[in-house]
């Protein structure tokens, strides 16, 4: 529990973000002019390309190793136990350089050098796949009662049981050897669709200039689209917002067939493996049944009142005679102030996640100070956000923080995603080193809920009080609504294509508009070109990635309240969630939380705090 003096200072941290004079977030038009603890430290991967190199040569000595064991893996647990940790070796020295490599080239996306490095490991990742493609066929081959007789005999390979249990879940799934490896070879070019749109969406396209409120030309980026849009000129949204989507609508065409091969390519992998479906194929290995998907897009479109009421109100409270798409990120109560430095944003997060106690605390801090951020934007840094690393590294974060409460909110977010990285790489060995995409988002939005919690709890002035709420209701729309209209899309796509239907610029419009007007209600004037969208967005290539945010937004609306609810008891099951890493099915995982989401509860739970979140504004 915080101290009165740790609450008061979080109190005026909290009176800080609204009140005050503005301090400029700095820019910069090269990372030589960024003072180095507001940098990542990826020389503590590697303290130069030269040494990544030479593990590169490394990793290639190592896949003859694996082939030592091909054709043996039934013979004893000695033999089986060999073949895991070998592999386990093998991809984790590959991931390692993966890691740096395309952080590397994220920095920069205009440097050749790393994007070179980058397609180098990333072709070497297809032979790692081949060379162990053998293993899943051949572990299949031996007969239950016997894999189970090696597990229970040999030291060391009970720790692999549940990575077989799930391996043998799969059994329809898997090829014979010939067919695995065919699979892993064709990995290289299925992958290449992913590629081709992150070239052009962060180092080819550009968007222009335009006016700024002070009258200033600026040239526009991807960070300044999302400052602008949360303008309160509404010119400047409606401009940078057409500057935007024009860019991607020019090439309509050349994204659209980008998009259709990308499609088309996890239908084919659905097909190869004898799914009845992309989504099955997409779900069914992490033991999730596709019906949970489902549940997810038919709970939500028979309960969009709410989200239609708070479009109706939106449009009410910025007094406009037609509602935009780019009034929906607009303010409704304006801030007084707009550029939070970025080491009171730490201390803002910091303060509003005290909650979770020293356990978690003492490692957040020590990460924040030791290279885990990488912080501003330049010229050509990969935008937006995310948390990664491999098993052996830090749990790294880019950003490209702007100043903005939002950024705030980013850093919480993506601090949640590292923390969970850094218990389940302490408490998990390598083969359950990472966690499954269905639970990825669930310490993330657990941070951010607890985080706006604090801060309303804190809060007494009704203006600021009004722009938190609407945070809030903004948090739920975009990270649990919105992604579940894109999951919605996305099945319509693959359905599409499973139906032997074209996918083409004028369908994909189409497909996103329609869904579009369907989720956010008669209040909303959906411009044409508002079908570009889906050309921009990285996470239809992902398969199916994009309704986890919805259902991990909805456990962690259930674990934050209980922890606000009930203290240490739910932070020592949060704490146990972050440790589990893979070490057992991600519904049981959360199932353990506190959460099921095989029910429609926890969707439901979500959609009625958005309903009372919207009471709360209203009055």
């Amino acid at each position: 529990m915080k101290t009165r003096l740790a609450a008061a200072a979080a109190l005026l941290s909290v009176v800080s973000v609204f009140g005050g004079d503005a301090l400029a977030v700095p820019t910069f038009q090269d990372r030589s002019e960024i003072d180095a603890r507001y940098k990542w430290t990826l020389e503590d991967i590697y303290v130069d390309d030269a040494a990544w190199e030479a593990d590169l040569v490394r990793l290639r000595e190592m896949l003859p190793e694996v082939e030592a064991y091909r054709g043996r893996l039934g013979e004893s647990g000695a033999v089986l136990l060999g073949a895991l940790e070998t592999a386990d070796a093998v991809r984790s020295l590959f991931e390692q350089l993966q890691v740096y490599a395309s952080m590397r080239y994220d920095q920069d996306t205009r440097s050749d050098t790393y994007a070179g490095m980058r397609d180098r490991i990333e072709s070497v990742g297809t032979q790692v796949s081949e060379r162990l493609s053998f293993i899943p066929p051949e572990i299949m081959a031996v007969p239950e009662a016997d894999l189970w007789a090696m597990v229970d005999a040999t030291p060391g390979l009970p720790i692999y049981r549940h990575f077989l249990e799930a391996m043998l879940r799969d059994r329809d799934h898997v090829l014979d050897a010939e067919g695995e490896t065919i699979m892993a070879l064709a990995g290289d070019v299925t992958g290449s669709f992913l590629n081709v749109f992150g070239s052009f969406h962060n180092a080819d396209v550009t968007y222009g200039t335009l006016l700024d409120e002070d009258g200033k030309e600026v040239k526009l980026t991807k960070g300044l689209y999302r400052v602008f849009q949360e303008s309160p000129d509404r010119r400047v949204r409606r401009e940078s917002w057409h500057l935007f989507y024009r860019a991607y609508d020019a090439f309509g065409r050349t994204l659209a067939s980008n998009m259709s091969g990308n499609v088309k390519s996890h239908v084919f992998n659905a097909r190869a493996r004898h799914y009845d479906s992309a989504l099955e194929a997409a779900t069914e290995p992490n033991a999730i049944p596709p019906e949970v998907y489902r549940n997810l897009i038919r709970t939500v479109r028979e309960n969009l009142g709410p989200l239609h009421r708070y479009v109706a109100l939106r449009k009410e409270l910025l007094g406009v005679d037609t509602l935009q798409v780019w009034d929906m990120a607009a303010p409704l109560v304006e801030p007084t102030r707009t550029d939070i430095p970025w080491d009171e944003a730490v201390q803002l997060v910091e303060d509003g996640l005290s909650v979770l106690g020293p356990e978690y605390m003492e490692p957040f801090k020590k990460g924040l100070a030791s290279g885990w951020v990488d912080v501003y934007e330049t010229p050509g840094k990969r935008s937006g956000a995310y948390s990664w690393g491999s098993y052996t590294t830090k749990p790294y974060l880019l950003l490209n923080y702007r100043g903005t409460l939002d950024n705030a909110f980013t850093l919480a977010h993506e601090m949640g995603h590292s923390m969970h990285s850094y218990f389940t790489r302490a408490n998990q060995p390598h083969v359950y080193g990472d966690y499954s995409t269905f639970v990825a988002e669930v310490a993330s939005t657990t941070n951010e809920a607890l985080l706006i919690e604090k801060m309303l709890e804190r809060s007494t002035d009704p203006k600021e009080r009004l722009f938190l709420l609407n945070h809030y209701l903004e948090q739920i729309r975009g990270t649990f609504f919105t992604q579940v209209l894109f999951a919605d899309i996305e099945l319509q796509m693959h359905e599409a294509v499973e139906r032997g239907e074209p996918l083409t610029k004028e369908s994909l419009d189409a497909i996103y508009n329609d869904t579009y007007a369907v989720y956010f209600g008669p209040a909303l004037h959906i411009d044409p070109l508002n079908g570009a969208a889906w050309s921009r967005i990285p996470h239809f290539y992902y398969n199916f990635y994009m309704y986890q945010y919805a259902t991990s937004y909805a456990a962690a609306t259930a674990l934050a309240h209980s922890i606000l609810e009930e203290g240490d008891p739910a932070v020592g099951r949060l704490l146990t969630f972050l440790k589990s890493g893979s070490s057992d099915y991600p519904i049981e995982v959360l199932k353990r939380a506190g959460v099921d989401m095989t029910t429609p509860q926890p969707i439901l739970d979500t959609i009625a705090v958005f309903d009372r979140l919207l009471d709360r504004t209203e009055a």
